[in-house]
């Protein structure tokens, strides 16, 4: 059995991931479900086979070293996998995320409207947040492929791997990799601020330097997108808090009042109406009252905020989960179980 043969088929089942496991068959998660490709097991000398085919002898001195290892591969006909090798008891395994090659268009993504008025932004620092899988990458690809169509600016982005290829239209854009254009994410920012940007898009603000360096370009007149792994806007502002020392919080709640833009929270589901995903999103606007609070650490009350103020654009989790049942986009059981509140869920969808 061939890798190709394997992603083609994976790709004929429309899977946005594939599993390669040794003692296993190939495994595919079909809208968030995993099932087998084919009857049959891997072998550990067929996944480091496959593996050996696709990255070269510096990264296999890596994957030696760390017994992990992020890359992006092509195939071509197909589309861009985002990779994961990693040793495990059986052998190597390797968990691959279909990159669709196609950005698509932010209008088509099911998001809130207030999604689009976020591309017009002219600085600071806009989060979009959630799970891994849950379209993050997808959504700011988006926001990226918008404003490219808009502007004649200088868009760079730093990734880990670089996933959808943005082709230069009215904006520049220039795509850098993590291992591969820099040694990290710092460093790509600290370096990116020299290079005349706009619009910077960092992969994931994953430790305290890329944070620092990110509220500091939003704060300088920049427009930073990234992500974060967190559920909801309150947990988000205390994640990047709690990032630095004690000493220095008090601090770091006056600038990141002074430069956070927006936090959008996202949770993928299974449609029931059709094949396919559909996305529930909760919008955290910063309006003054938003600044405040997050100035004079009342995080809290963020959750009471966004469901008060939905004339501004805001949207809670909800809201937005009860909006895709009652359109029948969604299960009631997926409603219910993955809302923020079900108690309240269960009796907001019975009424």
């Amino acid at each position: 059995m061939q890798l190709n043969d394997i992603l083609r088929m994976a790709d004929d089942r429309g899977a946005s991931d594939v599993h390669l496991v040794p003692d296993h068959p190939p495994m595919v998660r079909v809208n968030t479900v995993m099932e087998p490709l084919v009857e049959g097991s891997l072998s550990a000398q067929q996944t480091r086979r496959f593996l050996d085919e696709m990255i070269n002898d510096r990264q296999k001195e890596t994957f030696e070293e760390n017994l992990d290892l992020d890359f992006s591969h092509a195939v071509e006909g197909l589309g861009r996998y985002r990779i994961n090798a990693h040793a495990q008891r059986g052998g190597p395994a390797l968990a691959m995320r279909v990159i669709r090659t196609q950005v698509p268009d932010l209008t088509d993504l099911n998001l809130p409207e207030v999604i689009q008025k976020l591309t017009w932004l002219p600085r600071g620092l806009v989060l979009v947040t959630g799970d891994t899988g849950s379209g993050k990458s997808t959504t700011l690809a988006a926001m990226i492929q918008a404003m490219n169509a808009r502007y004649r600016k200088h868009i760079m982005t730093l990734e880990d791997p670089i996933e959808y290829e943005l082709k230069s239209e009215e904006c520049v854009i220039e795509q850098r990799e993590l291992g591969v254009h820099m040694p990290s994410f710092a460093s790509g920012l600290k370096h990116a601020l020299r290079q005349d940007p706009d619009i910077i898009l960092v992969g994931e603000m994953r430790d305290l330097d890329t944070t620092a360096l990110a509220m500091s370009a939003a704060e300088t007149g920049h427009l930073v997108l990234s992500t974060l792994h967190t559920c909801n806007a309150g947990q988000t502002v205390e994640r990047i808090i709690d990032m630095y020392p004690a000493g220095q919080q008090n601090q770091v709640r006056s600038m990141l009042g002074n430069t956070l833009q927006a936090v959008v929270s996202q949770t993928l589901f299974s449609r029931v109406d059709r094949p396919g995903m559909v996305p529930a999103v909760e919008v955290l606007l910063c309006t003054p009252a938003v600044r405040n609070i997050i100035r004079e650490n009342r995080t809290f009350e963020i959750p009471n905020v966004i469901e008060t103020s939905r004339r501004a654009g805001m949207v809670s989790l909800d809201s937005s989960i009860a909006e895709l049942y009652f359109n029948g986009f969604i299960s009631r059981q997926d409603a219910v179980a993955q809302s923020a509140y079900p108690e309240q869920m269960e009796r907001s969808l019975a009424a």
